[in-house]
Parts: structure tokens; sequence; C-alpha cells
């Protein structure tokens, strides 16, 4: 027995085989049913000479075979690597050769572009196809069909297993290259899956505490709508499995048919990301048609939640609890903010600093409460062993600040005199003009409160006078034109003239990671294939 994600999985099958574990569609699956189609899937991993330390890529979109494929790879102490289903060839082939992929699992859909890749791989050795909903049928591959590789055993027979066993997490890559995140499965459980007391921050001894708890009482219904493959989603799933309740997924994300299935489950807790899915929920919301009563929690994490979103929220569902949590693939849990009516933000959510979490100046030492001085967010306790073939970027933001290890993920944050942490935004999306620092996601969240905007990226254009022209891409509200003196009115209520977008384009959809955060080089792209549609 150790602090291993399978284990701890298997610590709920034993105590609560019975309960509905994941529902998908029309499908439900127990726990039991979970443990035997993940063991069945574990020995064919085995067959096909996967073994422990074996990098095995999850290239799919949520469903039950994502589970089961993580837990399969766990179960043999494989190292599941999550793959982005919207990479380009060019970019898939980076990652896969990155991460040194000895196989892949993935849905029908990807087949095309996974066999196009797949040549220039030689190592990877094995692949795996899923059926899907999404438009795979038909589509050729020349993959194991996932349903013929749970022919065999389904016996739990794969011997002891460590807390050390790996896990890499890729990032979203929305400013550069993906890195993977390389975690054990200790420190990842510890910072993302309850494996720390939530009110004192001490680990827990216990391995079997959640399940324990979690068999007392009556199971959860949680419903996860970020895709499995970042951790925004994964990890609340495991956290949930864990602790014996059932988890609702769905293939994409549609907000009209998301309150029909909160209803229809009777949905308690509902995962999302920020802004991205937010708004369209909110949007969407009619509590005439649908009888969303039994929703009691908002989670949001990965990305922009804007005050005016959180209102929209606690407007629609009086008494519910609305959490906005900070983090990033290289730390894990950072913190969680609650939010409350009426509540102003600059850049990212306000939390408590708790034990781990720290602000850091330029030199890399503690900046003191209520300075008043911008610094680094950086995180402590259970961090990273660093990221896979990347010594460098290693050596660049895992350091030692005061005699511990800490990671600095290059949000820009400032500590409050009561000790609490502003996060300002990130470090490298701060536009420079004219010697002003101006915070993307700061501006963000001003434009996107304003009537005709419905999504917004803010960068940094070159300029030769200023340095950068603080510059947006919109995409306006059910396709209406987008005032611009009118935005800009709005956004000056709440912001210094020198953070006004001076350049404006609009497109019909502004483009986001499936996690849902902004896509700075796709909105960069933008400004440079043509003129601004508005100049201030």
């Amino acid at each position: 027995m150790a602090y291993n994600l399978a284990d701890l999985f298997e610590h709920s099958v034993d105590v609560m085989p019975e309960r509905v574990a994941l529902i998908c569609g029309a499908r439900r699956v127990t726990y039991r049913d979970l443990e035997d189609r993940a063991n069945r899937l574990a020995h064919h991993f085995l067959d096909a000479g996967l073994t422990a330390g074996s990098h095995v890529g999850v290239h799919l979109h949520n469903s039950i075979e994502t589970m089961e494929t993580l837990l399969a790879a766990y179960k043999i102490r494989a190292v599941p690597v999550n793959i982005n289903y919207r990479y380009t060839s060019d970019e898939l082939a980076y990652v896969y050769g990155n991460a040194e992929l000895d196989a892949v699992v993935h849905h029908r859909i990807y087949s095309p572009r996974i066999a196009e890749v797949l040549p220039s791989l030689p190592r990877i050795r094995h692949t795996v196809v899923v059926e899907d909903d999404l438009g795979g049928a038909g589509l050729p591959s020349d993959s194991v069909p996932y349903e013929e590789a749970l022919s065999g055993s389904g016996d739990r027979d794969f011997g002891e297993r460590s807390a050390d066993d790996l896990f890499i997490m890729y990032t979203g890559g929305t400013t550069g290259r993906p890195k993977g995140v390389v975690w054990t499965h200790e420190a990842i459980w510890r910072v993302l899956a309850g494996g720390l007391d939530f009110y004192t921050g001490e680990a827990i001894d216990d391995e079997f505490q959640q399940s324990r708890v979690g068999s007392q009482g009556e199971p959860t219904l949680w419903f996860a709508l970020p895709p499995l493959i970042h951790a925004a989603a994964m990890m609340p799933t495991f956290t949930a499995l864990f602790s014996g309740n059932t988890v609702l997924l769905e293939s994409k994300f549609d907000a009209d048919r998301t309150w029909e299935l909160v209803e229809r489950h009777r949905v308690q807790i509902l995962i999302i990301t920020g802004d991205a899915m937010g708004r369209p929920l909110i949007e969407a919301l009619d509590p005439a048609r649908t009888d969303t009563s039994s929703l009691g929690v908002v989670a949001s994490g990965a990305a922009l939640f804007s005050p005016v979103i959180k209102d929209a929220f606690l407007d629609a569902f009086p008494g519910l609890l609305v959490s906005d949590s900070i983090g990033a693939s290289e730390t894990g849990f950072g913190g969680i903010g609650f939010a409350t009516k009426g509540e102003t933000q600059v850049g990212g959510p306000r939390v408590p600093a708790g034990r781990y979490a720290l602000v850091i100046d330029d030199a890399g030492r503690p900046v003191e409460p209520g300075s008043g001085i911008d610094g680094w967010f950086a995180k402590g306790g259970y961090v990273p062993l660093g990221y896979y073939n990347d010594p460098e970027k290693t050596r660049e933001i895992f350091r030692e600040v005061d005699g511990r290890s800490v990671v600095v993920t290059g949000d820009r944050a400032r500590i409050e005199a009561d000790g609490s942490i502003t996060l300002l935004g990130r470090g490298n999306m701060v536009i420079n003009t004219g010697g002003e620092k101006v915070f993307a996601e700061e501006v963000e969240s001003a434009m996107k409160a304003y009537r005709d905007v419905y999504d917004a990226i803010v960068v940094g254009v070159p300029d030769e006078r200023w340095g950068h022209r603080v510059s947006a891409v919109v995409q306006a509200r059910d396709g209406r034109g987008v005032d611009f003196a009118g935005l800009e009115d709005h956004v000056r209520q709440s912001l210094a003239g020198y953070k006004i977008p001076r350049l404006l384009w609009v497109e019909e959809t502004v483009q986001r990671t499936p996690s849902g955060k902004p896509d700075y080089r796709w909105a960069q792209g933008v400004t440079k294939q043509r003129d601004p549609d508005h100049r201030t």
C-alpha cells in the first residue's frame, strides 16, 4: 500500500463496489465495473510490452474510457501523459516526441492526425482506438480496438506500487511550447486530490481516510465540465472517486445541455473553468424551464473568473457557494477564494497565503505583507520534480527560497497586509507601454463586463514610440457590433488611461484552449494578419 493514485482508487472499490462511479451519456459504471475494466486494460498494456516507467499518451476527450486508461496506466506503474486533442500535426509530433511516448490510447476521431505523425516516431510501438460520439465513426485506424483490448483478465494482480511513481502533466502551451511537468503520485495527491487537510494544510497520514469517510455517507454528484486532459477536471474527478462520489462526464461542453443534465442527475457540485464556461452557462440558464435546485457549489479554476460572472451565479442561486482556485500544472492547488456579492477584483483572485504559498521579489527574497511591492507568486511544500526533458526551464522556475524548494510560476502577485495574496496576472503577459506595466487579465476582466463584449484577449502590439500598445481581440455578443466609444468609456471607469486598449480587432470567435485559457499566440497572430477594426 502506498500514497499512489491507483491504490487510493482501489480503496474506494473495496468498500463501495456497487456505488456508481461515473456517468457519461446513457452509461453508468459502478466502482466494481470501473475497476474490472481498468484491470483488463492494464493487463493488455502488459501483454503489449508496457511496464513500469513506460509512457502512455492519453489522447482522449472526456469519456469513461479516459478514466479507465489513466487508472490502467497507474495500476502497472506506467506513466500517463495528457495529450491536448486540439493540437495540430506539428504540435502533436512535438509533444509525442518530447514526452517519449511508448503507446497511445486515442479516440477514433483523432486517427487521421495520429497516423500522420506516427511514421516519424518509431518509439511508439502500440496504439489503442476508442470509439467516440464526435464524428469518428468509420475513420480508418490501425490501432487495436479498445473493447478488444479489454478481453483479457480482470484480476487485480499487479504487485506493490510506490508513492514515487510518476505522472506527467503537459502545460497548455498558450504562450510557447507545451512542457511536461513531472509529478510523483504522492505530491499530486497531496496538492490536488485530497491528501492535505483542507483547513490546516497538514499532510493526511492515513491513505484509507478518504474512502472510509466517503463510505459512511451518501455520495455527492459532481459534474466535471473541463477536459479531463487538464488537471482542472482530472484531479477533481480523482478526488471525488477517492471519496466514493459519482462524477458526470460529457464528451464536449454545451451550456444548454449542461443545465438539462444538472436537472436530470440532480448535480450538486459543478466544476468549471472561469468565464469560458461560466458566461455561456449563465446566459443559457432559464430557471423557469430547468430545475437546478440541487446545485450547491460552483467551483472554478485554471482560468479568469470575472466578478460580474460570479455575481450572476450568486444572483441566480441564493445560498450557492462559488469558489475560485489558483494553481498551475507546476504548482497544483495554490489557494482558494470564495466569492461574495459585489466584490472588486484586480487581475486574478485573492486567496489566503496558507503555509505553502508566498510572494518573492526579483532577487528571490520573500516580500513582506502590506509592503505594496509587486512580486512573483511562489509555491512550496509538495512540488513537482521538474520539467521532462527540459533541464534549463527546470532550473529557471524550481528554486530554493529560505532553504525550501519552491516553484516560481511566472505569475505576478502582491501580498496584502492581512497576509492574503492577490494574483495580478501572468508575468509573460505583462504589457510594457511607455514604461507602465499593464496586466492583460485585468484589462480582459474589465472589457468582458461591457454589454457588447462576449470575450476578449488582450496583448501587446509593438510600437516605435511606446514599446508596446495595449491591444485587444474581441468577440461581440450574439454577433452584433461593438460600440467602441461605449467600450472605452466603460473600461475607463475602472482602469487608468494607459491601460485602455488602443487597437481593437473583432473576430467571430475568440479562441481558447480546451481548459478555457486565452490562446495568446492565436491573438498575436490575428494582430499581425490584418489592420485593426478600431483605433483609440
